[in-house]
């Protein structure tokens, strides 16, 4: 579970409420310096396994063990749950310049990688029936997770160069 470097008090409150009804769970939530106590306490309180942090700087060593993310949708995150070919349950941040979280997730949505979940929309409830429902069925998240890795280009970085290097000085 992760809301980006600063964490997301939105997606933590969600993930609090969700708790109890997510009991057979391993969570690994990033949840941001201000949030870390009160959602080891509900993690906790739920009888829910749970490592929880302010923020991990080491995300290629997390990202493998994961068999469902629950996540913003800012495209730093998005390309890393690409990369990783992770199947994922976007959060957007309802208060992004322009939608663009949203519009970011709706990518990931029309793809098959990814359910959205607007926060608006959102409950604790019917979070953890989301989750519970994709960890209940490895079939779905087998092919979101392919279908996340073919998402965004593996050679995005060498595309940029070439342009670049094609462009007149």
């Amino acid at each position: 579970v992760m809301g980006g470097s600063q964490g997301a008090s939105g997606i933590n409150a969600l993930m609090t409420q969700a708790a109890p009804h997510l009991k057979n769970l391993q969570v690994v939530h990033l949840a941001g310096e201000r949030d870390v106590d009160p959602v080891k306490s509900a993690y906790s309180t739920a009888g829910v396994r749970a490592v929880v942090l302010p923020f991990c700087d080491r995300m290629q060593e997390v990202y493998p063990a994961a068999d469902l993310v629950v996540s913003r949708s800012g495209a730093a995150s998005l390309g890393e749950l690409s990369w990783f070919g992770l199947p994922a349950i976007l959060v957007p941040y309802p208060y992004a310049a322009e939608d663009h979280q949203k519009l970011n997730a709706e990518i990931f949505v029309r793809g098959g990688a990814a359910r959205m979940l607007e926060e608006k929309d959102a409950s604790g409830e019917n979070l953890a029936s989301l989750i519970s429902g994709l960890l209940a069925d490895s079939d779905a998240r087998e092919v979101m997770g392919r279908l996340s890795a073919e998402l965004l280009p593996r050679d995005a970085t060498m595309r940029v160069v070439d342009y670049l290097m094609e462009q007149p000085a």
